[in-house]
């Protein structure tokens, strides 16, 4: 990730694969102006099993963030972590407690509705129960989601997702474009 030569005023490790997931943290991290440290781990040959990785995420899942010496998993826990520990800048999370749950809303239905199914560990699995399976199966559930996810910004969007203002919500969504190029 480039960041033409400005310097940023805090320091991570991230454990990051070429997955849709770490976008959104990429994203948040730039927006609160904090320089990365990523360790790409390569989820495709078990990288994730490494006791390096195990320590950060006993999971095997990416992203994982280290603060300090502590892990924190999950994008969503990790991008409302760093919105409350460095509240500089436009906030993802909004004030007003409609378009925040809104916003939160949006990003679960991406984090835990959509995601899943592009997962290549759920596809392999569905793919090793009945061969060939998992693109038709995918491709049913992603249109699913796609669709109530497009239910749920025709009724929240502005500028952006929820409103006129960056979300978390806006974080969550190229990860899901990404993985359903691949």
């Amino acid at each position: 990730m480039a960041y033409n030569g400005m310097r940023k005023k805090r320091s991570f490790p991230i454990l990051s694969w070429r997955s849709g997931a770490p976008m959104g943290i990429r994203s948040s991290l730039d927006k609160h102006d904090i320089l990365l440290s990523i360790l790409d781990m390569e989820c495709l040959v078990e990288d994730n099993n490494s006791p390096e990785f195990l320590a950060a995420n006993p999971a095997k899942k990416v992203p994982a963030l280290v603060v300090n010496g502590v892990p924190l998993t999950e994008s969503m826990a990790i991008m409302e972590y760093l919105d409350e520990v460095y509240p500089d800048g436009c906030p993802l999370l909004p004030k007003d407690p409609i378009q925040r749950a809104h916003s939160r809303a949006i990003a679960l239905q991406i984090a835990a509705g959509i995601q899943p199914v592009q997962n290549i560990r759920i596809l392999k699995y569905v793919n090793e129960q009945t061969p060939g399976a998992g693109a038709k199966w995918a491709n049913h559930w992603l249109t699913d989601g796609f669709k109530d996810l497009e239910a749920m910004l025709s009724r929240t969007a502005g500028i952006y997702a929820v409103g006129d203002k960056i979300t978390i919500a806006d974080l969550c969504i190229p990860s899901i474009i990404y993985n359903a190029k691949r």
